[in-house]
C-alpha cells in the first residue's frame, strides 16, 4: 500500500459541492465544502433543480481551494474519484463528470465511489485532535444513520460488507426532518431537534418500532406518532376555548358560537415542543443504539463505527458510546455531513485493491452498499 498516493476527490451527491485531497487513505490535504442550505433552507428541504444549479456555479471555486495546498498542484495528484451514487441524479453527473473530464485531461486513474461506503471510511480519516489514531480494525458493525440512509452493515475488510438491516421507510434523518416540520422548528431537522431536547422534561413516551428477529429499521409510525400527540394537544386547547368544549357550558344554551376563524390551531407552545422533541429523539436513539449493540455482539465485532450525517447528534453518540460492548469511533462532525474527504478515504483502498472506472461509468442515484 503507497502511503503517497494522493487522490482528489469530488463529491456532489446532494446539497454539498465538496472536493478534497486524500493522501494514504488518511491524511486529509484538503477538505473544501461550499454548502447550500441556506439556499433550500426557503424551501423546507432540498430542490433538486436548486441543487444541480448550484453544484455548477460553485465546483470550479471549490476544486481550485481544494488543490491550493499542494506545491506542484496537479502533478502532485495521482488519481480522481468522485461519488456516482446513490444522490439526487442531477446533482451526481455534475460532480461525475467533472472528475471524469478531469482524470481524461490529466491521463489519470478514475476511481468511482459508493456515497453509503464513504460514510463508513470517513472514520479511517486522522484529525487534528487524533493525529495517530490507528486504523478501524475488522471486524466492524457500521451504523450508517443520514438524511437518506439508515442501515447497519458488517465489514470484514475493504470492500467486503454483509448488509444486515435498513430502514422499511424512512430513514432517520428524513424522520427528524420531518418532525422538525411539525413542531415548527424549521430546517434541517437534526440539529433543531437536537436543541430543541436539550434540558427539557419528561413526560412524553413514544412507541419504538422493533421490528423483532430483524436489524431493519422504521420511522414513518414515529412521525405519525408525533402528529397524532400535536392533534391530541390543539383539541384539548381548542376544546377550552369560548363557545366550544367545557367553556362552552359555561356560556349556557345558545351562547353564539365563536367563528372558525377566531378558534384557529393554537401554536404549540415552547415546552410542548421541547417535550416532544425530546421524546422523538430519546425514540430514534433507543432503537438505533439497540439494534447496533445487538448487532456487534451477534458478529463479534472489534468496533463499531457511527457515520453519516445523523452521528453528529450528541445525544446518539453519548448512548451509543455508553452501552456498547466494545470501542465506538465516530468521526468527528465536519465528516459526518457530505464532505469529499469521506470520497478520498474510500477511494484510496478501492484504487489500492485495483479497481478503476472506465468513462462509461454512470450515476446511479439508487445504489446500494454492496461489498
Amino acid at each position: 500500500m503507497n502511503r503517497q498516493v494522493t487522490i482528489l476527490a469530488i463529491e456532489t451527491s446532494c446539497d454539498e459541492t465538496a472536493a478534497a485531497v486524500i493522501r494514504g487513505g488518511r491524511t486529509i490535504i484538503s477538505n473544501v465544502v461550499a454548502s447550500q442550505i441556506d439556499e433550500h433552507r426557503r424551501y423546507g428541504g432540498i430542490v433538486p433543480e436548486v441543487a444541480s444549479r448550484q453544484h455548477i456555479l460553485t465546483i470550479d471555486a471549490v476544486l481550485h481551494e481544494a488543490l491550493r495546498p499542494l506545491p506542484s498542484g496537479w502533478n502532485d495528484i495521482h488519481a480522481v474519484a468522485a461519488t456516482y451514487g446513490p444522490g439526487l441524479a442531477g446533482a451526481l453527473m455534475t460532480g461525475l463528470n467533472v472528475a471524469k473530464a478531469i482524470a481524461w485531461i490529466r491521463e489519470l486513474p478514475f476511481v468511482g465511489v459508493n456515497h453509503i461506503e464513504a460514510h463508513i471510511y470517513a472514520n479511517w480519516l486522522l484529525t487534528d485532535a487524533q493525529p495517530e489514531a490507528p486504523a478501524p480494525q475488522f471486524p466492524v458493525v457500521a451504523l450508517v444513520v443520514s438524511g437518506g440512509h439508515t442501515l447497519l452493515a458488517l465489514l470484514e475488510g475493504h470492500g467486503r460488507y454483509r448488509l444486515l438491516g435498513q430502514t422499511r421507510d424512512d430513514a432517520a434523518g428524513e424522520a427528524f426532518d420531518k418532525v422538525a416540520r411539525l413542531l415548527g422548528l424549521g430546517f434541517p431537522g437534526g440539529p433543531a431537534i437536537q436543541r430543541a431536547a436539550e434540558g427539557a422534561p419528561g413526560g412524553v413516551v413514544l412507541p419504538r418500532a422493533w421490528l423483532r428477529d430483524s436489524y431493519d429499521f422504521s420511522f414513518s409510525g414515529l412521525k405519525t406518532a408525533v402528529l397524532h400527540q400535536i392533534r391530541d394537544y390543539q383539541a384539548r386547547e381548542a376544546a377550552l376555548q369560548p363557545g366550544t368544549g367545557k367553556s362552552a357550558g359555561k356560556r349556557g344554551v345558545g351562547a353564539p358560537s365563536t367563528p372558525p376563524e377566531a378558534t384557529a390551531t393554537p401554536h404549540l407552545p415552547p415546552t410542548v415542543v421541547a417535550r416532544l422533541a425530546r421524546a422523538f429523539q430519546e425514540s430514534v436513539v433507543d432503537v438505533l443504539v439497540t439494534k447496533t449493540v445487538e448487532a456487534a455482539r451477534a458478529f463479534g465485532a472489534a468496533e463499531i463505527l457511527l457515520a453519516g450525517g445523523v452521528a453528529a447528534n450528541l445525544r446518539l453518540r453519548e448512548e451509543l458510546n455508553r452501552r456498547a460492548p466494545v470501542p465506538v469511533r465516530v468521526p468527528p462532525v465536519a465528516l459526518c455531513t457530505d464532505n469529499a474527504a469521506m470520497i478520498g478515504a474510500a477511494a484510496f483502498y478501492r484504487f489500492d485493491a485495483g479497481i478503476q472506472h472506465g468513462w462509461d461509468l454512470d450515476v446511479q442515484p439508487n445504489l446500494a452498499l454492496d461489498g
